[in-house]
C-alpha cells in the first residue's frame, strides 16, 4: 500500500511539474501569432517590436485584429505619423494607462516602462500604417 501511495505521489508531482513547459510554448505561439509577418523598417522600429514582445502588450493587442484593446494597425491609422506630439501622447498612455479613446475598457498602466522605451514602442506601432 505504501508503494502505491509513493508511486501515486511521484506521478502527481511529475504531472504538476511537467505542465510549465507547455504553458511557455503556448505563450511563445501567442506572441509569434500577434507579431507582424513583415520585417520592421528600421533598427529603432525593430527595437520597438522587441520591447512590445517583452512586455505584456500582446495580451490585449494584436497587430491586425482587435482583442481586448484595438489592433495596432487601427492605432497607427488613427494617429498617423510619428510626430513628437503623437509619440509623447501615446507613450504617456502606455505608462499611465487610460480609457475612453477605444471604448470603455481601460488600458492598464505600465509605470515600469521608461518614457524612452514607451516612445520606441509607439514608433513601432505607428510604423505599421500602410
Amino acid at each position: 500500500m505504501k508503494k502505491l501511495f509513493v508511486i501515486l505521489a511521484f506521478s502527481c508531482a511529475a504531472v504538476a511539474c511537467g505542465g510549465g513547459g507547455e504553458t511557455e510554448k503556448k505563450e511563445e505561439v501567442k506572441t509569434a501569432e500577434a507579431a507582424p509577418v513583415e520585417e520592421p523598417k528600421s533598427p529603432e522600429v525593430q527595437k520597438g517590436l522587441e520591447l512590445v514582445a517583452q512586455s505584456d502588450c500582446f495580451t490585449c493587442h494584436k497587430v491586425r485584429d482587435p482583442l481586448v484593446g484595438p489592433a495596432y494597425i487601427s492605432v497607427s491609422e488613427r494617429y498617423g505619423e510619428a510626430t513628437d506630439k503623437v509619440v509623447d501622447s501615446l507613450a504617456g498612455k502606455i505608462i499611465k494607462g487610460g480609457s475612453g479613446n477605444w471604448g470603455q475598457v481601460a488600458m492598464t498602466p505600465h509605470p515600469q516602462i521608461s518614457k524612452e522605451d514607451a516612445a520606441t514602442m509607439v514608433k513601432y506601432v505607428l510604423s505599421l500604417k500602410k
